[in-house]
């Protein structure tokens, strides 16, 4: 019994784990991508033994995917001969990989999960343990199939009542993070609950547990129940059983309680996450390049959100607005419900499925002086390209308003 990373390493361990201790667990799958999978092999090579279990091994083209260049040309082709030798088999190319581990069913209640990105916290939204690792430490679990945690203490964040019309989860994590601040949460595990967090659909849910690691997090979870079930069966190719849990008499290091019911639009500014204020105090500064994507807000609903404002409209003229879906799976959903031709017809570019313009490689990189308004998670100096770009965030009901105005606009003047 404890909070729910206690309760999912307590189940794994076989034996009661409380917060402070460290423990080696068997991991489930261990993820990594054409960014990270160089160092990961590097590493592997280096400790000289053979890889355990590959199909514990799930690797993803998606950071700069189709190549954009030469050396991330090579980088891929490297990883493929790579995956050829060592009998590698879990590999994708259509979304980004937070996105496709889930709906590939490599993400379950009470699985432990690592990954060579930052952003591998996201399944915690699924009440599956969760966390970003180096390479090297990614190659070694190769060998290993195992990986040693310190049992992080837990801050509970108890989300009540009911968000008004044009605010959505994004609005609220962005006001969450500027209240913790961006090491307000350094190696904790942050547990989500409350009404509010009840009553979400998976994709909203998804957002807290995505940007957990903004906060400094190690994980971020969210307790398993019928929604998550319901999600795991239509949305995934996972099989049941399912566990379903929760904490049970936890003792937290801290509890956060906010009451949603009063926040508006809200916008992370440059250059940091916890930069938050409410969106009016920002509206009408100019943007050059709004984004739409990422694996933060590029699930179907998103695009729906960002179409529904779009639709019969016109997107300023002179700003870039490009649409990147979360995966082919919602490219194509998207493709089939009419989302994407009103994207064209609104005048946005709509890119393959993947990362995009988020790191700053391809696909929308920022020049001097530019301005951006994006559906990330993260904003730090060069995140898009020059260091001297500004970057902003905020939902994809605030990104399409600032598209059609060329400019910051609160969301609910079209909604």
């Amino acid at each position: 019994m404890g909070t729910l990373v206690e309760e999912i390493f307590s189940r794994r361990a076989g034996r009661s784990v409380r917060a402070g201790e460290i423990i080696l667990l068997d991991v489930d799958t261990i993820m990594s991508h054409d960014n990270t999978t160089p160092l990961a092999i590097k590493a592997f090579r280096e400790i000289g033994k053979p890889i355990r279990n590959p199909d514990q091994i799930v690797i993803h083209f998606d950071h700069a995917y189709p190549a954009p260049n030469l050396l991330a040309a090579e980088n891929q082709q490297k990883i493929l001969r790579f995956m050829r030798e060592q009998g590698i088999r879990h590999f994708y190319h259509h979304g980004v990989c937070h996105q496709v581990m889930i709906e590939e069913g490599f993400v379950r209640p009470g699985g432990v999960v690592i990954g060579a990105d930052s952003h591998t916290v996201t399944y915690g939204a699924l009440g599956c343990f969760s966390t970003g690792l180096g390479s090297s430490e990614i190659g070694a679990a190769w060998v290993t199939g195992k990986c040693w945690f310190r049992t992080p203490e837990t801050i509970l964040i108890r989300l009540e009542g009911q968000t008004a019309p044009g605010v959505y989860s994004k609005d609220v994590m962005l006001y969450l993070a500027g209240v913790l601040g961006m090491d307000g949460a350094t190696y904790r595990a942050l547990e989500f609950e409350g009404s509010y967090i009840r009553n979400l659909p998976m994709h909203e849910r998804l957002v807290f547990s995505n940007m957990s690691v903004e906060l400094g997090a190690k994980c971020g979870l969210i307790a398993p129940d019928e929604i998550t079930l319901q999600y795991l069966a239509q949305e995934t190719r996972a099989q049941p059983p399912f566990e379903v849990f929760r904490a049970e008499q936890p003792r937290y290091e801290r509890v956060v309680e906010i009451d949603v019911s009063g926040l508006e639009p809200q916008i992370a500014c440059h250059p940091d996450v916890d930069q938050v204020k409410p969106l009016r105090e920002v509206e009408g500064l100019p943007i050059d390049e709004v984004y739409i994507g990422t694996c933060t807000n590029a699930r179907y609903e998103d695009l729906e959100i960002a179409a529904g404002i779009l639709r019969g409209r016109q997107v300023h003229r002179f700003t870039r607005v490009l649409v990147t879906p979360a995966s082919q799976t919602i490219y194509e959903k998207a493709m089939q419900n009419g989302l994407i031709e009103v994207f064209l017809q609104a005048g946005c570019t709509v890119n393959a499925p993947g990362c995009g313009a988020c790191l700053g490689r391809h696909g929308g990189v920022l020049a001097p002086g530019e301005r951006a308004f994006t559906t990330m998670n993260r904003n730090f100096i060069g995140r898009m390209g020059s260091s001297e770009a500004e970057i902003y965030l905020g939902s994809p009901a605030a990104a399409a308003a600032t598209a059609l105005e060329g400019r910051i606009t609160d969301p609910r003047k079209y909604l």
